[in-house]
Parts: C-alpha cells; structure tokens; sequence
C-alpha cells in the first residue's frame, strides 16, 4: 500500500501548472474531457452531493470558507475543496471542517492509479480533483463548497452543475495566461455558468460585468449582483472581527477588512438563493455559520508590540485592499512591509499599493519555483525612488523586520501565500508556539 508521501510524490509528478511559470491556458492543456473520462471511470461521483461552484479574481477562499461553514451550521455534511494550500495538501479537501486523513489520500490515490494511467496528459490538479470528489462521495456529503483552481472555463472542477454558481471581485491576475484584459478574464470566470443556473455576482468593474450579463443571457441564467440586489451597511468592526446589517438582519465575521462584508454578503445572498431552491438553511444558520468561520492567512494577526500580520494579497487591487484595512484597524507608528511575489503576478502593481504606505522594506522570496527573485523585486522598487534591503527567506526577512521594528509599529508580510506559508511556519518557531501541519513536499 502506497504511504501517504508516496501519493504525494505520485500526484505531483504530473504536470503541475501550480508550479509552471508560464504556459498557454487553452484546450491543449486544460482540457475537461480528461477530468470527465476519468469521472466516469469512479462512476461519477461528483454527481452524487450537490454543490455550490466558486470562480473569481479575489475572495474565493473567504466565500468557500464562509458558505461552508453556513452549509455546516445548517446541518449538512459538507465537503469543501480549495486550492492552493497553505502548510499541508490535506487542507485542500476536507469534511465537516477536517482536512482529509493521510491514509484516505495514500488509499484513495492507490485506486485511482490504474484508471490514470488510461489517460494520457492527465494533469496534478485534474487527479487532485477527481480524489476530492471521490472522498466527498465516499463520506456521504450532502454539499460541496468548491474552488475553482485557474480561470473557469477550462479548469478540472468545471464538470458540476451547480445549485448557486458564485463570482467573486474580479481584477487583473494572471494576466499572461487568463487574459490582458478585464473582458477577457470575466468571459473565462463565467465560464462556470451553465443552462438556466443561478448566479452570484460581486459588484464588478463596468467592461466586467457586461460580459457576465452577456453570458447570463445567453445561458438563461439568473443573475444576482452584489451592490446593486443586496446592499450592505457596515457596524462596528475592530480586531476581533466586524458586523454589518443587510436590510433588517444582523451579522459578524471574525475576517477582517472591509472587503470581507463584501465576501460575507455574496454568501448571504447565495443561502437565499439555496432556500429559493428548496434548501433549508435557517437565518440563525446563516449568523452562526458566518460567525465561526475561520480562513487563516487574510489578514491575520500573528503577534502584538510590534503588530505582525499576514495577507495573501498578490495583485494590485487587493493590495489596495490591505492597506486600506491596516490604516482602518490598526494603531501604529511605522509600518514596517515583508514583501515577495510569484511569476505572474503583478509586482509593479502591488508595489504602486504598497510601497506609499511603508516606511522600511524587506524584500525576500519563498521557497518556490515560480518565486521573483528579489534583485527584480529590488529593481522594481528603484523604480519608484525607494531603498529595500533584501533577504534570502523569509524567516530571515521576518527577523530583520522584527529588528527594524519598536513595539508601537506593524510589520506587514504579503504578496502572495506562499510568502504568507512561511512567515506563519518561521513566526510559530520564532515563538515556540506549535508549528503548522506541513508535508515538506
């Protein structure tokens, strides 16, 4: 029987696109009919739960994390499938809220490797998926809250035919391979849209939106758009987390940032949409569910005197976003930011976001493949008339910020999850707090 590292080792020696730096995102490459052969092969068992499918630029993390824990409040078993991880692939799947056991991973991908080797270019992520599903249908789950992996169209999990299909706030990311344009990313996200289905939409910029309605249209979808169906007004928010109303109801959610009222009222609306439908979520279920979520590496607070907090903000308009709620929330004195990127994310745009607020930076880089090294980041940063000093990992990025910072300021560590990964793994060593389940794969 295969160890748990030896289905790890198996899955990733596939093509990767996780880990390409640069590829062509069309049929050659993402093609469905893989996923869907090997489906069928399982005896399809994505068609054995119901689900809700989730596509977008930002937020899709936050609104698969939130509806999930509403789908769990209301009393359903419940899958949720997310991508990528932080510390270990078992969080990428989990029921009722528990990332899948090594042995379901090691026993499940043992099974699925003679029907994969009946598939030729099959990719990582597709096999990941059809695992997923797989579990989700082997543990009897009612609901499945799924992410979509790149784009929409094209990608693995776009085999569902969905209860609610969610967009979330749309805005330029892999640009090299979604599009150049917003209309031409908005047309791949909508590529979730299937036959008469109901859709949520984030408020979106203007060119965006015109192609989800278009694709609504023609797909007799029905269309609910946050900002112009449901409105939200914010209450008090602190760091404990923040509440808003939408119309007579009130709710909280321990996530900070204004943007996460934004995420929380995309689910709110997609829960009615589901009653609309015949499924039975109650208000209070609604209200517990948002309350108890919990989605690690948004804005998340690791320590105080100095202030350490983490974002996985890896594009312009969500570093926007972070620094717009680091102002709003927290008291500082010098905000000290931790900054590494990814190939194909956009460093001169976050670091137009950032680098106005900063006082000190830190440029570093994760231990990945794809990571920028920091002498471009450095350049970039030349660019626009600043000085950096740079480090080798983040941990020791983290150490100097911390020498950089008095107790009175906030050290920022950002631009993309995996910078995020390891700040948190470097900060619980740094504390001797209890490290963060990771494979090492």
């Amino acid at each position: 029987m295969l160890s748990y590292k030896d289905a790890l080792d198996y899955i990733y020696g596939f093509t990767d696109y996780e880990q390409k730096i640069s590829y062509l995102y069309s049929p050659e490459h993402f093609d469905l009919a893989r996923e869907e052969k090997l489906l069928a092969l399982l005896d399809d068992p994505h068609l054995h739960f119901k689900s809700i499918h989730i596509a977008g630029t930002k937020g899709k993390g936050s609104v698969a994390a939130m509806s999930e824990s509403v789908l769990r409040a209301a009393g359903y078993r419940t899958g949720l499938y997310t991508s990528p991880h932080l510390h270990t692939f078992r969080e990428r799947i989990q029921v009722d809220g528990r990332f899948i056991p090594e042995k379901a991973v090691a026993s499940l991908t043992e099974r699925l490797q003679p029907l994969v080797s009946q598939i030729e270019g099959i990719t990582t992520f597709e096999i990941i998926t059809a695992l997923g599903f797989l579990y989700f249908a082997e543990q009897e789950v009612e609901f499945a809250v799924l992410e979509v992996g790149m784009g929409g169209r094209l990608d693995a999990t776009n085999v569902v035919n969905p209860l609610v299909a969610i967009i979330t706030s749309l805005s330029y990311d892999h640009v090299p391979i979604l599009g150049e344009t917003l209309p031409q990313i908005a047309r791949e996200k909508a590529g979730i849209i299937k036959h008469e289905a109901c859709v949520v939409s984030a408020s979106q910029a203007p060119e965006a939106m015109a192609i989800i309605e278009e694709v609504c249209r023609e797909k007799q979808a029905e269309l609910t758009v946050i900002g112009r169906d449901w409105t939200w007004e914010a209450n008090e928010a602190n760091l404990e987390g923040q509440r808003f109303r939408i119309t007579n109801h009130e709710f909280r959610i321990p996530l900070l940032g204004r943007h996460q009222l934004d995420n929380a009222t995309i689910v709110v609306a997609a829960m009615e949409k589901l009653r609309q439908r015949g499924v039975n979520i109650p208000e209070a279920s609604v209200r517990e569910g948002l309350q108890r979520v919990r989605w690690p590496g948004r804005l998340e607070i690791l320590g105080r005197e100095p202030w350490v907090v983490v974002d996985g903000a890896h594009n312009g308009d969500s570093a926007k976003k972070l620094v717009a709620a680091i102002k709003e929330l927290f008291p500082y004195r010098k905000l000290v930011l931790v900054f590494g990127a990814l190939m194909g994310h956009s460093v001169p745009d976050m670091l137009d976001a950032l680098l106005p607020a900063a006082d000190e930076v830190v440029l570093t880089r994760a231990d990945r493949i794809r990571a920028v090294v920091t002498s471009d980041l450095l350049h970039e940063v030349h660019l626009r008339h600043r000085q950096a000093e740079t480090t080798a990992t983040v941990a020791e990025a983290l150490e100097r910020a911390q020498a950089l910072a008095s107790p009175s300021d906030l050290i920022c560590a950002t631009g993309s999850l995996s910078i995020v990964t390891e700040a948190r793994e470097a900060w619980a060593r740094r504390q001797g707090s209890e490290m963060p389940e990771r494979d090492g794969e």
